[in-house]
């Protein structure tokens, strides 16, 4: 698991507040194993650029991504309105790599299907 400092922390709570004040989520970061980027290496018109903590990939002539890079380099994340300005097959493939961090089965089966019933335990307070 990426380790986070207090600063990583405080920066990113600062991009949800900002995120939540303009009802806007274009800022938000999503993450994807590393591995999201190997279709890139290499590749004839397309460039991975990099310093300790950020890069992009580039395709020559059409588009471009800025990424950061977790600190165990087993992650990037990307935001949101990032991901938007590629072609949908990359966004797709993004998709593909997009990594789970800690959290409810159940929520996101939820989500995916609201309305339906799921039975998980027993109702009870929050102590």
């Amino acid at each position: 698991m990426t380790n986070t400092t207090r600063d990583d922390e405080s920066l990113y709570r600062l991009a949800l507040r900002r995120a939540l004040s303009s009802e806007d989520p274009a800022q938000l970061t999503l993450h994807f194993d590393v591995a999201v980027l190997d279709r890139y290496r290499g590749a004839a018109g397309l460039s991975i650029i990099r310093t300790d903590t950020v890069g992009r990939v580039r395709k020559q002539g059409s588009w471009s991504l800025d990424f950061g890079i977790a600190p165990d380099e087993d992650m990037v994340h990307v935001t949101w309105d990032q991901l938007m300005t590629l072609p949908e097959s990359e966004r797709e493939h993004f998709a593909a790599h997009a990594c789970l961090l800690p959290a409810s089965k159940m929520f996101l089966q939820m989500r995916l299907t609201p309305g339906s019933c799921f039975d998980d335990g027993e109702l009870r307070q929050w102590e």
